[in-house]
């Protein structure tokens, strides 16, 4: 297993006052989110939207196709694309994860990767989701943030400025191409990221194969291609996915039952739906369902 960097105490030490619960505790800004563990978790299928996800305690690993993503301390998440994937997280009472989550806003983006200026690429397909070194100009950006955020007139006056200074930091590094290539609308990945983005709008309507390709402009083979390169899995596969994890969302957060959330994800049958939530979550919705509303009351 890999051995991540010794945990940074400035981090733990604005975080840990904030973090007011297991799970993700929002903040005024409307793009930044807490994230506090107290156990360790199995590995389980979910889903980040597109995001910095920065961890100063514990750590996690995301499994997504034959990859590996370790992050924790030292390190934070870049995801430019909502793909499921699998993830096991490292936790304790006595030293829970503490980390917070960025939501990439694709204005904000745009607008920096304009002032920027242009880059040279590579012409290699862009990483949707990747581990990266925390530089001294990240860590410095991370802590500027949580402070401001310990002080609600310097939040309000000051935290959308702290925000950009973190976006502007993830641009600087390693998965800068991958955060610029959200932006620039060029090539076979920016098909792809259209058509996933089509897929989010529309995953409970009946959706083909051939008809994705033609949105993409490419042929079915080529387009099944480019898809499993960049999402690490079919389109069939990633819709499945996708809707099951809607499902999972609107029983555990809404409160759906399981005929609600099986049709509201595009399911007609409830018996088939209940078979692909076993096999791809290892436990039936209702029983999911128990144990989440268990956690939360405990």
């Amino acid at each position: 297993m890999q051995v991540l960097k010794t945990v940074s105490c400035p981090l733990i030490e604005l975080l840990a006052p904030l973090v007011e619960r297991d799970g993700y505790t929002p903040t005024p800004l409307s793009t930044v989110s807490l994230m506090g563990v107290r156990r360790p978790v199995a590995r389980t299928p979910l889903m980040y939207e597109p995001s910095l996800i920065i961890v100063a305690q514990g750590y996690k690993i995301g499994h997504l196709g034959d990859r590996e993503i370790h992050y924790g301390p030292g390190q934070y998440l870049v995801q430019t694309l909502p793909l499921p994937f699998e993830c096991e997280t490292h936790a304790s009472a006595e030293a829970p994860l503490l980390g917070m989550s960025i939501r990439l806003d694709p204005a904000l983006l745009g607008e920096l990767v304009t002032a920027m200026g242009e880059r040279n690429e590579d012409d290699e397909t862009p990483v949707p989701m990747a581990s990266v070194s925390m530089t001294d100009g990240m860590q410095g950006a991370v802590v500027r943030l949580l402070r401001t955020l310990h002080d609600p007139a310097e939040t309000a006056a000051m935290g959308q400025l702290r925000v950009r200074d973190v976006v502007f930091e993830a641009l600087r590094g390693e998965q800068g191409p991958a955060l610029r290539a959200m932006v620039h609308h060029q090539g076979h990945y920016s098909r792809i990221v259209q058509v996933l983005s089509r897929l989010h709008g529309h995953f409970a309507e009946e959706i083909s194969v051939e008809d994705l390709a033609r949105q993409a402009n490419m042929s079915p083979s080529t387009f099944h291609q480019h898809f499993k390169q960049v999402a690490q899995a079919s389109p069939l596969q990633y819709l499945k996915r996708l809707r099951l994890i809607k499902a999972q969302q609107l029983l555990v957060q809404e409160d759906r039952n399981v005929n609600q959330a099986a049709e509201a994800v595009g399911y007609r049958s409830v018996s088939q739906f209940s078979r692909d939530y076993k096999r791809y979550f290892g436990t039936s919705p209702l029983q999911h369902r128990k144990e989440e509303r268990a956690l939360q009351a405990s």
